[in-house]
């Protein structure tokens, strides 16, 4: 029977004892086999961290750029489930069981949760004697056979649902009912507790544990800032008040100037036209401009808080000795969120208070819209949920100071199933044809291990194909090639060939120009569907 305990009494002294016994003690992991510490945020925007030319200050994102490689044309699934199915199996969506994502089906590849036809990093990390563990979102099956300790990890403390109040454990509904586990246990909130900072208190008893256990680390901090709904304390909003109230038009325009500046994208980049939805700034009353910009602020602030978090944790790192071996890898699970959820869902009015002097607090469940999102994702068209570069794109730092590519940017194409490959190369072990007695997929990634030693310049060479499908939405890559197809329902002939070495913004259909590189793209296509099982089923 799951017990209902509190998260203060599952860490309780025992937390405080191993921190004050790891505290200023070397590690003694050799340094073949490194500690890998991920962190991904939730649904931050290219534009939005200061490293990558953002306006919003990341002191300590931008630390771990300067010991580190930023990569400019990392690739993801345009949503969270699918992105985290491929992260941690190395492999397509629908082939780790996430085809789409919120729903449950019968259909192979759209079972809703990870399947045994794939390994799970923190599987196979396990099994070659790594401490694995993970705090914050996991979003990859609510059944208790889904969990993360089914799946590989030794500790885990997560939100069992895509999204929740920052300041509670309850779910949108309100029901009482806490979506949150700790090692599979149904765990009560501590009142007044913040996310993020909750989430980092815990990945730093995880990692001490790791170390009372002289073992090498893998450690998923799966933040669920800045997702939805905008919810952060003063100290960290209050410093950007003022900052947006010319509007996202303008800020836009500044970030893909700010971006060139720091060498994200190409000199010559364009702002696409604005989605559709996007309504004028100057077309708004001055009332609803200042709850556009107060959106932002607290946006802007729950980054804010995020960077602080993660200096929370390199500090740790630093405190210990396990810095100088532990691999850092920091990205986005997908592009900048576009939902925007004032006045449209009635269960949020029943239950919250979103008056502009309650926006941010507990009460209150505001999300910054398609209007902000285009901002974020300044320099590429639209953003999460589309196959476009503004859902797919997304930032990526690998860092550790003793690298020699160090403060350097990276404009190969690499993809979010090439970090698994990497993990298995820096832990000396390779991935099996079989586990636990049944056969499993080989990977579809490859390491990135060489090209971030230096050793080589590229991954993925110009015969490679990266193709995704989520929900209707679906992208084939083949060197400077793209098909990208997110108009519904679903056709085929709605599909568009972009060349992005140039039109990065998506916005020359070049299928009647090139017809016979249109042709071939669709055979690439046509292929990746029948590999994966990309189907539409019906929810059960």
């Amino acid at each position: 029977m799951i017990r209902n305990t509190t998260l203060c009494q599952f860490f309780g002294v025992s937390l405080f004892l191993l921190l004050v016994h790891a505290c200023g003690q070397e590690s003694t992991l050799p340094p073949e086999r490194p500690n890998i510490l991920l962190i991904v945020a939730d649904d931050l925007g290219y534009g939005d961290i200061s490293c990558y030319g953002g306006d919003i200050e990341t002191p300590n994102i931008d630390a771990l750029a300067n010991h580190g490689i930023r990569f400019t044309r990392f690739k993801t699934a345009p949503m969270c489930a699918p992105t985290r199915a491929m992260l941690l199996s190395g492999n397509d969506n629908h082939i780790a069981g996430m085809g789409l994502q919120g729903e449950v089906t019968d259909s192979i590849g759209y079972e809703g949760h990870l399947t045994n036809r794939i390994i799970p990093i923190p599987a196979l990390l396990r099994d070659t004697g790594y401490h694995t563990s993970i705090a914050g979102k996991w979003h990859l099956g609510l059944r208790p056979e889904d969990g993360p300790q089914q799946k590989g990890f030794d500790r885990s403390f997560v939100l069992l649902n895509g999204a929740g109040n920052h300041y509670d454990g309850q779910s949108v509904l309100r029901s009482g009912l806490s979506n949150y586990r700790a090692d599979g246990e149904t765990i009560t909130w501590p009142q007044g507790a913040y996310s993020t900072d909750l989430y980092t208190d815990s990945i730093i008893s995880y990692i001490t544990e790791s170390q009372q256990q002289n073992k090498p680390f893998f450690t998923f901090a799966a933040y669920t800032s800045p997702h939805w709904p905008l919810q952060v304390d003063t100290s960290h909003w209050h410093k950007f008040r003022g900052r947006y109230d010319e509007g996202y038009e303008v800020l836009r325009k500044q970030r893909l100037a700010s971006l060139k500046d720091a060498g994200m994208i190409p000199s010559e980049s364009p702002l696409p036209p604005l989605h559709p939805s996007v309504m004028p700034w100057d077309s708004l009353s001055e009332k609803e401009q200042q709850f556009e910009a107060r959106k932002m602020e607290l946006y802007a602030g729950m980054v804010d808080n995020l960077d602080y978090n993660i200096g929370r944790l390199i500090a740790h790192l630093k405190s210990t000795g396990a810095y100088e071996n532990t691999m850092v890898i920091f990205m986005s699970d997908n592009g900048a969120a576009y939902r925007d959820f004032i006045n449209t869902i009635k269960v949020l009015r029943a239950h919250f208070n979103d008056d502009y002097d309650r926006m941010g607090l507990p009460d209150s469940y505001i999300s910054y819209g398609p209007q902000w999102a285009e901002a974020g994702s300044a320099p590429f068209r639209y953003f999460k949920d589309y196959a476009s570069e503004g859902g797919i794109n997304t930032t990526l730092i690998i860092s550790n100071p003793n690298l020699l590519r160090k403060q350097s940017i990276d404009h190969s194409l690499v993809t979010v199933q090439d970090l698994a490959p990497t993990f298995y190369e820096w832990a000396g072990t390779s991935y099996p044809n079989q586990y636990l007695g049944k056969a499993v997929y080989p990977l579809r990634g490859a390491s990135m291990a060489s090209l971030i030693k230096g050793e080589a310049t590229y991954v993925h060479d110009s015969t490679y194909v990266f193709a995704m499908e989520h929900s209707g939405n679906a992208m084939v890559r083949k060197g400077k090639w793209k098909l990208t197809n997110h108009k519904r329902p679903f056709k085929e002939s709605n599909f568009a060939l972009y060349d992005v070495s140039k039109d990065l913004a998506e916005q020359t259909d070049l299928k009647n120009i090139n017809p016979q590189k249109y042709n071939e793209m669709i055979s690439a296509w046509k292929k990746f569907k029948a590999e994966v099982g990309v189907i539409f089923p019906k929810p059960r």
